[in-house]
């Protein structure tokens, strides 16, 4: 039986849900609607009349004191009728939690026969047709890829009042039948069809070789003595083609590469840039540290496991992840983003024997919110997609208690065919778990497999071979998958009990590839294992063997339990209402063995699946790309500029984003995101306690530059690292205790047909690891942990859009005493206002000339060897007391930089750029907005000034002016006048533009 169970607000309630759609349709789609109206559909299957009305009538899916329910249809007074449901297959986790309160509410032993799908009814109303409300339905309520909508007008509705109760039933073949793909008998064109229709992601060379294992005499052997056929089954070729995608095996970082250097007219070989360049440059600065460094070899576990450990203080171990979800965003705004967060989160949990999770970072690249033109098949507006990240990594994080104290925000047009959702968590464990150090693990053989967590749906399946392609119109709904942060959260608690108990030898997610990732990869310490599909949890029947083993599906982590533990760590589940699953057991045979009850699904060799990816060989040619130069345009008032400026999208004020992530929560913040007298100036970085019986702190920063690859990615790259190591000094950082993480994010670089410029991409993806290489090996950071997300390019419509090279470097540090960290606000009227660092004429790519409007081919360089003393100088100074505010000159150069800190202390300042140290003769406008790197505005309390001005002496300083108590921003060159601007007004210029 089906019945719908529909839920609005009692009239006398103010629907103000309903009101915050109203506004985004008119504010987002530019339709004038006047009001919306929002009522709650819970269609119910599996349960007799006489349940269905004890159900309502112990208000299970309602709050008596503000709905009104009933099995009729509530709605009235509205001129259109849209509802949204969730498509067949895809997860529904209102859904299930109303299942689960029905079993409560009406005592059922068991809710397996129920099920419950959710949908909204927005009643609307105002002067609108039926193409208008198909357009707000289309284009705002509902995601095409994951939901289904239908609407109705009022005198539709009078006629036959109410929508269909319709099931979301999955139907699907017999949940144990494994096909055989015929890949001996298939041309090459009949292949790569194969593997493009199959989202499979296969190139020709590779589908080549796994013909040739499945042709050897041996391994066809084999096969016959378990029943499979000689040629691969539809399991088999999943598990090779996820295993073997560039999402997870990073074959461009890994391939072979002819680079050819046309400006110097040299060539060379580079064999993996992955281990020349970001595991060459770790590996030596870790020999170094431990012969002479200050802290000896920090570094614990790098490149190794599901996130990078170093060690923080004598007691506790510090671990760092940053992962991508830019495909699944760019289809699905909030389900992308919500699964990128608690995705990574996952990953701490699953390093080592599992961390805490301590804190979040985000940084989104997006299009314009105010884009206007016309959008390209399947692309979502900007502004739909900015809200829908903001909103799914918001509910990812603060519903999993887990504060978020750093992160950005830029933007640039091309991000238009693919935002990039930079998700990352920091965790903390324990030096040793039960007697065992804590970064280390390993499944043995005979240990259990168990997976814990959610259950497994459609919802995920092909998600990492889709991020291994360009996004097309034809791209799959499947692999967006649906993030649950409740149902995580009680895993994750389970979890740390467990740990701490010693209940098993390894753990790690179900991540990209699902079941068949994390038992494949925790199978290489074993040297195989046995699996049976049957007994996993499914959310629903009907997925093939194929699917249960590659679905994504969220909120789920495999553990290696040895035997004499299982009975111990499902009792501990069962207690914390968590499911746990034995699905078979870790061994050495070196195969990877997968049946369903009696059928056989897979049998790969773990060599083959493991190491069998063909290397790939490419080539990369160099040349600089030609400038037309011109003119910088005469600024007539420096005043309005400085305005104008600091509303830029990538300078202005992200407290409207901010304010909606909790940063408080665990209460161990002790720089926040925002600071100053009125909380809204801008932080350089974020610093907590990881231990609250200690004062040492941990930095959270990162540096993020992508318009300078417009120019030269050697220089983005450089000045990637620059800021984020720059941003952690600014709050107290010791330069020589940091660890970085890598996070590459490129346009396909393969030269192809649709690819023409591929050489010069790779080119330029050599030079970004060439300058990772020498500037961390120049700092003497380390990199930790990385990822690399190599097709961000859209394709559709007769267009293809390409994001700019893209690098995030994230850094984490230590601060020895968090009372001596500092923020960038102006503290105090009377404190001299210094310059560190040397000015050039870098306007190049600058927030300058797009405001302008002219080009430069100047981009900015980084002199490691000036920079690093400066760092090193500016630790000594905070932990001398000399420095009372400290910010980072970036976007905007030093106006935006010295203005933002008159607006997060307001307080004013008077200002000779005269004295400012720059090299050559730099006119006013190249001083005041030069984004020349490693440079601080920093401020010292007068009596302080003989001791700073000793430290930093033979250094690049100058003391520009002073801060005063007139909050007014007066800047001036000699005795000309060039910024006269009271700091309400520069306050508001930068809060003006996202406070929608």
């Amino acid at each position: 039986m089906l019945c719908r169970v529909e839920v609005g607000l009692k009239s006398h309630v103010r629907d103000v849900v309903g009101e915050s759609f109203a506004r985004k349709i008119r504010s987002e789609l530019g339709v004038a609607v006047d009001s919306v109206r929002i009522v709650r559909v819970y269609t119910l299957e599996g349960l007799d009349a006489a349940q269905v009305d004890m159900a309502l009538e112990r208000a299970a899916l309602h709050d008596p004191v503000l709905h009104e329910v009933s099995l009729e249809p509530l709605a009235r007074d509205f001129d259109w009728a849209l509802e949204v449901g969730f498509r067949p297959g895809v997860t529904d986790n209102e859904g299930r939690t109303a299942r689960e309160t029905l079993g409560v509410v009406l005592g059922l032993e068991s809710t397996e026969s129920v099920r419950v799908y959710t949908s909204a009814q927005y009643l609307l109303n105002g002067d609108l047709d039926r193409e208008t409300v198909d357009h707000i339905g289309r284009d705002l309520l509902a995601n095409e890829l994951i939901q289904r909508y239908e609407l109705r007008s009022a005198d539709e509705w009078a006629e036959a009042p109410g929508f269909p109760a319709r099931a979301a039933q999955v139907t699907g073949k017999a949940s144990d039948e494994v096909a055989v793909i015929p890949l001996s008998t298939m041309s090459d064109e009949e292949m790569m069809a194969f593997s493009r229709a199959n989202t499979l992601a296969l190139s020709l060379t590779e589908l080549h070789r796994i013909r040739d294992y499945y042709a050897d005499p041996a391994v066809k052997s084999e096969r016959a003595g378990l029943g499979l056929p000689a040629d691969p089954t539809d399991a088999e070729l999943e598990v090779l083609a996820q295993t073997w995608s560039e999402h997870c095996k990073h074959k461009i970082f890994s391939s072979k590469i002819s680079y050819e250097n046309k400006e110097l007219g040299t060539s060379s070989t580079v064999d993996s840039l992955y281990k020349t360049y970001i595991q060459g440059s770790t590996k030596t600065i870790r020999e170094r540290n431990e012969k002479s460094g200050e802290y000896g070899d920090y570094c614990l576990s790098v490149f190794k496991d599901n996130a990078g450990v170093i060690r923080f203080s004598d007691t506790v171990n510090v671990c760092v992840k940053m992962e991508t979800h830019n495909s699944p965003s760019a289809l699905d705004p909030y389900g992308g983003a919500l699964t990128g967060i608690v995705g990574v989160n996952r990953d701490p949990m699953g390093t080592g024997m599992g961390a805490n999770l301590l804190c979040n970072t985000d940084v989104f690249c997006f299009a314009s919110p105010f884009y206007e033109g016309e959008l390209p098949p399947r692309l979502l507006h900007p502004r739909r997609v900015f809200e829908g990240v903001r909103e799914g990594v918001e509910h990812g994080g603060n519903k999993s208690g887990i504060p978020t104290v750093n992160g950005s925000i830029v933007f640039d047009k091309r991000y238009l065919g693919k935002p990039l959702v930079y998700c990352g968590t920091v965790g903390t464990m324990p030096v040793t778990v039960a007697g065992k150090p804590s970064h280390e693990k390993k499944a043995l053989p005979g240990d259990v497999i168990v997976m814990s967590g959610g259950r497994i749906g459609k919802d995920g399946i092909h998600g990492a071979t889709f991020s291994s392609e360009e996004l097309h119109e034809g791209s799959p709904a499947t692999a967006v998958q649906i993030g649950d942060p409740i149902t995580q959260r009680k895993m994750y608690d389970f979890l740390m009990r467990a740990r701490d108990r010693g209940l098993y030898h390894a753990i790690t997610d179900n991540g990209a590839g699902g079941l068949s990732s994390s038992v494949g990869e925790m199978a290489e310490d074993s040297g195989g294992f046995d699996m049976d599909l049957a007994k996993a949890p499914l959310k629903y029947d009907g997925l093939r063997p194929w699917e249960i083993l590659i679905s994504e599906a969220q909120e789920r982590m495999t553990m290696a339990v040895p035997p004499e533990k299982l009975d111990e760590f499902m009792a501990l589940s069962r207690e914390m209402d968590v499911e746990s699953t034995a699905l078979g057991t870790f061994d050495d045979s070196g195969r990877y063995l997968v049946r369903y009850n009696d059928t056989m699904v897979t049998c790969l060799d773990m060599e083959f699946l493991h190491g069998g990816v063909p290397q790939m060989e490419l080539e990369a040619v160099w040349e600089r790309p030609e400038v037309k130069e011109t003119p910088v345009p005469a600024v007539d008032d420096h005043g309005s500029l400085l305005r104008d400026m600091l509303g830029r999208l990538n300078i202005c004020s992200k407290e409207y984003v901010v304010r909606q992530y909790d940063h408080e929560v665990q209460g161990r913040s002790v720089v926040k995101p925002m600071t100053g007298a009125q909380n809204d100036g801008p932080s350089d970085a974020g610093v907590l306690r990881p231990d609250l019986a200690s004062e040492r702190g941990l930095v959270v920063s990162h540096g993020i530059c992508p318009r300078y690859s417009d120019l030269d990615t050697y220089w983005m790259m450089a000045n990637a690292i620059d800021e984020g190591v720059r941003n952690a000094v600014a709050v107290g950082a010791d330069l020589r205790f940091m660890a970085g993480v890598d996070n590459f994010c490129w346009c396909d670089p393969v030269q192809s047909e649709s690819t023409p410029d591929g050489r010069y991409k790779l080119a330029q993806l050599v030079r970004a690891n060439q300058a990772l290489a020498h500037y961390c090996l120049g700092f003497g950071v380390p990199c930790v942990s990385g990822k690399d997300s190599m097709k961000n390019d859209y394709k559709g419509g007769g267009e293809k859009i390409s994001i700019p090279p893209t690098v995030l470097f994230s850094v984490i540090g230590v601060v020895p005493d968090v009372n001596k960290c500092t923020t960038s606000d102006f503290k105090r009227a009377g404190d001299r206002v210094y310059v560190l660092g040397m000015t050039h004429d870098e306007l190049g790519c600058s927030e300058l000339a797009d405001q302008l409007g002219f080009t430069s081919a100047d981009v900015p360089q980084v002199d490691l060897l000036s920079a690093r003393d400066r760092y090193e100088a500016v630790f000594e100074a905070l932990q001398r007391g000399l420095i009372t505010a400290c910010h980072d000159i970036s976007d905007g150069g030093f106006a935006c930089a010295v203005a933002e800190m008159c607006i997060g202390g307001r307080l004013g300042a008077q200002v000779d750029i005269e004295n400012m140290p720059c090299c050559g003769e730099l006119d006013d406008t190249a001083m005041l907005y030069s984004e020349s790197a490693s440079r601080f505005v920093v401020t010292v309390p007068e009596a302080e000034v003989p001791a700073f001005e000793a430290l930093f002496a033979g250094q690049a300083l100058g003391c520009v002016g002073t801060v005063t108590e007139e909050p007014v921003l007066a800047i001036g060159r000699g005795n000309v006048s060039l910024i006269r601007e009271d700091v309400d007004g520069l306050t508001r210029a930068f809060k003006a533009t996202l406070d929608w």
